[in-house]
């Protein structure tokens, strides 16, 4: 028990004096402007056909289950600002980050790792190249860039996937349908969402970096940092989402 205190005490100093290292060199110049958009199409444009399935996935069975529930109350147009207001504050960012984590965040690690077991990141130090500037930087600027982006093609694809469900299988009125939509979500609800978004980038670029960047030597320590790296940051992102909400609601709503 001592020792697993101790040990998970040291991993988060470790954590911390990386988080560090990275902030310090976000603002050095000059920024690998090549690195940085080769990070964006890996992890923005490749991403959209994932991102958009899943979105409509989840739109289409949360709009199937909530009209249900509101048909018990003869309330069914009220699907609309449902939807609208979940999918912006919460559904969207959150699923898009859980999917780009299994998708890019695992690869990110594994990329990393493979560079620390080959020793190209003690080659990188040895020439007096800061390895967390040409290698981290990009993938978390990459990251607090992106997210918002798919987050939002989240909340249009699923507010969609919503509206086939609601009108066309639940006979909903159509008009009824955007009405409470655009009554009742809010600007801030839509930035709210997209603030989390780019949290959680960084959330995950960090700390899938961290533990590619510390892995452990040979094809099993890679395979491991990229199984901690998912199970880490998801974890993270659930508990910081429940604290930016609960924050959002006292402060924004």
């Amino acid at each position: 028990m001592g020792r697993a205190i101790v040990g998970t005490l040291e991993e988060l100093g470790r954590f911390f004096v990386f988080l560090g290292r990275v902030l310090r060199a976000l603002p050095r110049r000059p920024l690998r402007w090549k690195l940085l958009a080769e990070q964006m199409e890996r992890i923005g444009v490749r991403s959209i056909p994932i991102i958009a399935l899943s979105s409509a996935a989840i739109g289409a069975i949360f709009s199937l289950q909530i009209t249900i529930l509101l048909g018990w109350f003869q309330a069914e147009t009220m699907v609309g600002a449902a939807v609208g207001i979940t999918l912006a504050r919460e559904l969207a960012p959150v699923i898009t980050t859980l999917m780009l984590i299994a998708k890019n965040g695992s690869s990110m690690t594994a990329e990393l790792g493979t560079m620390r077991v080959t020793e190209q990141i003690d080659a990188m130090e040895t020439m007096s190249v800061d390895p967390v500037h040409y290698l981290v930087v990009p993938r978390m600027v990459a990251s607090v860039l992106v997210f918002p982006i798919l987050t939002g093609l989240a909340n249009v694809v699923g507010v969609t996937g919503a509206y086939v469900i609601a009108v066309e299988m639940m006979g909903v009125d159509p008009g009824g349908f955007f009405e409470q939509l655009y009554w009742y979500v809010n600007p801030i609800d839509v930035v709210s969402g997209l603030i989390k978004a780019s949290v959680m980038g960084f959330m995950m670029s960090v700390i899938c970096s961290y533990f590619g960047f510390y892995s452990d030597r040979g094809s099993k320590g890679v395979g491991e940092s990229a199984t901690r790296a998912v199970v880490t940051s998801s974890v993270g992102i659930l508990i910081a989402d429940y604290v930016m909400a609960d924050l959002m609601l006292k402060w924004l709503y």
